[in-house]
Order: structure tokens, then C-alpha cells, then sequence
């Protein structure tokens, strides 16, 4: 199981940090991600983290901006987002996808978070 947390309200130029905690498994073997869904868009790949070995991966527009980074002890992934613009508005889900492959379609992600708001006020 999944959950997502963090999600809220912040004007442009703002920060937020999003948490994912997984229950109920260990997540060595995994990778995980996390989605975002804009309203009226399909679901979009913004990082993913490989458990063991801590390598990232990012979509191009958040690359400098997000930080996807994990505490193992705690079983917990998070995403920072600084310099937030409304265009990161969305609705944003944390996955995981068992072995290390590196995937950016969620179609290749096995559990899924609940989903927590991101809104960016201009």
C-alpha cells in the first residue's frame, strides 16, 4: 500500500515537498515513481528513484527544480518541488514498479498512491 501526502496550495516561485510511504512491503527490488495528472491531460512521468543504488531519473521540465529522494529506514519517498509555476498544478501520484527496470509509463507500475493536489497560483 501507497500513500501520498503533502500536496497544497503555494504561489508560483513556491516549495512543496511530497511523501510517499510504502507499507507492507520492502522495496528493494522496486523502482519508484512519481505521476501527475493535470485536469483535462493524461498521466504524466515526472521521477522515479531506484531503491537500491538511489539512481534518479526526471522529466525534462523539472529537471533543477524537483528532487525525488527516499529514506529507506522509513520506507518513504519524497519529491521536493521548488520554483513551482502553475504549469505543475495537477493531481500527483507515487507508484511503484517491481524490479529495477526504469520505466516513465505508468502502465509498467504495479501499486499506485492515492493521489495528492498540487495547486500553483500565478
Amino acid at each position: 500500500q501507497l500513500q501520498a501526502s503533502g500536496g497544497g496550495l503555494v504561489q508560483a516561485g513556491g516549495s512543496l515537498r511530497l511523501s510517499c510511504v510504502a507499507s507492507g512491503r520492502t522495496l528493494s527490488n522496486y523502482v519508484m515513481g512519481w505521476f501527475r495528472q493535470a485536469p483535462g491531460k493524461e498521466r504524466e512521468f515526472v521521477a522515479a528513484i531506484r531503491w537500491s543504488g538511489g539512481t534518479t531519473r526526471y522529466t525534462d521540465s523539472v529537471k533543477g527544480r524537483f528532487a525525488i529522494s527516499k529514506d529507506i529506514a522509513k520506507n518513504t519517498m519524497y519529491l521536493q518541488m521548488n520554483s513551482l509555476k502553475p504549469e505543475d498544478t495537477a493531481v500527483y501520484y507515487c507508484a511503484a514498479k517491481y524490479n529495477s527496470v526504469w520505466s516513465a509509463f505508468d502502465r509498467n507500475y504495479d501499486y499506485w498512491g492515492q493521489g495528492t493536489q498540487v495547486t500553483v497560483s500565478s
